[in-house]
C-alpha cells in the first residue's frame, strides 16, 4: 500500500501499514442485505455503536438505498433519517463517521451533526454543489465509480476495458477535485463493485486493484453481501454470503486496500487483522 496517507476531519490517518474497516449502517426500508433492520433511530444508533465496538473505524450512514432498482428518496426524508443517528454516533463512539449520499444538501447537513467523510456513488457527478462542499468543510471524500444509476445500473452493463475506464474515471474527478479546492489527501477512491457491472466486470477490478490507484490515494472497496458473491458460489441465500465477504477482505487487503467496507463488522475485523499479521512478518 506504499506510504498511503489519508486526512479525515483534520487527522492524518496512515494507512500504509494498517487497512480501516468501515461498517455499513443503512437508515433505510428498502437496503438489498438489512432493509428495515435499522430503519429506527434507537436500532441504528445501537447497531453503531456494535460496529464501532467490534473494529469499525469508520461507521458509514445512509439514508437512501443504492440497491438494483431502488427508488429514489427526497433530501428531507434523508436527512429525517440520516440525521439523529448521526448526531447521536459522534457522542457516544470514537470513530469516524461517513455520510453515503450523492445530496450536497444531506452531506452538509450530516457534516454538520458530525460526519466527518462523505462517501458518494455517484463520484461527485450528482450534485454539481458537492466537491465545492468538500473543499469547504475540509471533509474527507471518497468517489465511487457507478455506470448509470441504481434503478437501472444492472440491466446491461457494458465496458470497453472495465479497469481502463474506472481509472480515467478516477483521473477525470481527481483532477476536478482539486479544481475545486479539495486536499488532494482527503480524497479517496472506490470501484463501486456491483454498481453497473458484471460479475467478470467485478473479478476484473478486484484483480487489478493496483491498476486503479491514483497518486497514491485510498482505495476504498466494499463486496460485502453483493449479489455477484452468490452467482459465483451457485447460492441465493444472503447467508451464504458471509464467508465469500471475509475470503474477499483478507484478499484484497494483500493486494493493497485500504478501506473495506462491509456489514459483519467483527468476523472481517478479525479476518482483516490476521492477515495483517501475516504480511508483516513476511516483509
Amino acid at each position: 500500500m506504499g506510504g498511503t496517507l489519508w486526512k479525515i476531519g483534520g487527522r492524518t490517518v496512515d494507512l500504509s501499514q494498517r487497512a480501516l474497516i468501515m461498517g455499513v449502517l443503512n437508515v433505510t426500508p428498502d437496503s438489498f442485505s438489512d432493509g428495515g433492520e435499522f430503519f429506527t433511530t434507537e436500532k441504528a444508533v445501537a447497531q453503531g455503536q456494535r460496529m464501532a465496538a467490534e473494529g469499525a473505524q469508520i461507521i458509514d450512514v445512509g439514508g437512501e438505498s443504492t440497491r438494483p432498482g431502488a427508488e429514489a428518496v427526497s433530501a428531507e426524508e434523508e436527512l429525517a433519517r440520516v440525521l439523529p443517528v448521526i448526531a447521536k454516533l459522534r457522542e457516544t463512539v470514537p470513530a469516524f463517521i461517513s455520510i453515503d449520499t450523492s445530496k450536497e444538501v444531506v452531506a452538509r447537513g450530516a457534516l454538520e451533526a458530525g460526519a466527518s467523510i462523505i462517501n458518494d456513488v455517484t463520484g461527485g457527478r450528482g450534485d454539481p454543489k458537492m466537491m465545492a462542499l468538500a473543499a469547504e468543510r475540509s471533509a474527507a471524500f471518497i468517489m465511487m465509480h457507478m455506470q448509470g444509476t441504481p434503478r437501472s445500473m444492472q440491466e446491461a452493463p457494458h465496458y470497453d476495458d472495465v479497469v481502463s475506464d474506472v481509472t480515467n474515471f478516477f483521473r477525470q474527478q481527481y483532477a476536478r477535485a482539486l479544481e475545486c479546492g479539495i486536499d488532494s489527501m482527503a480524497i479517496a477512491f472506490d470501484p463501486g463493485i456491483g454498481f453497473g457491472k458484471t460479475v467478470a466486470h467485478n473479478l476484473s477490478l478486484l484483480a487489478n486493484l493496483a491498476r486503479l490507484r491514483i497518486e497514491d490515494r485510498p482505495i476504498v472497496v466494499g463486496v460485502s453481501r453483493k449479489s455477484s458473491l452468490g452467482k459465483m458460489i451457485g447460492s441465493n441465500a444472503m447467508g451464504d454470503r458471509l464467508a465469500p465477504t471475509i475470503a474477499f477482505t483478507a484478499l484484497l487487503r494483500e493486494r493493497g486496500a485500504n478501506v473495506i467496507r462491509v456489514h459483519d463488522v467483527k468476523e472481517n475485523a478479525a479476518a482483516l487483522r490476521v492477515t495483517e499479521a501475516l504480511l508483516e512478518t513476511a516483509k
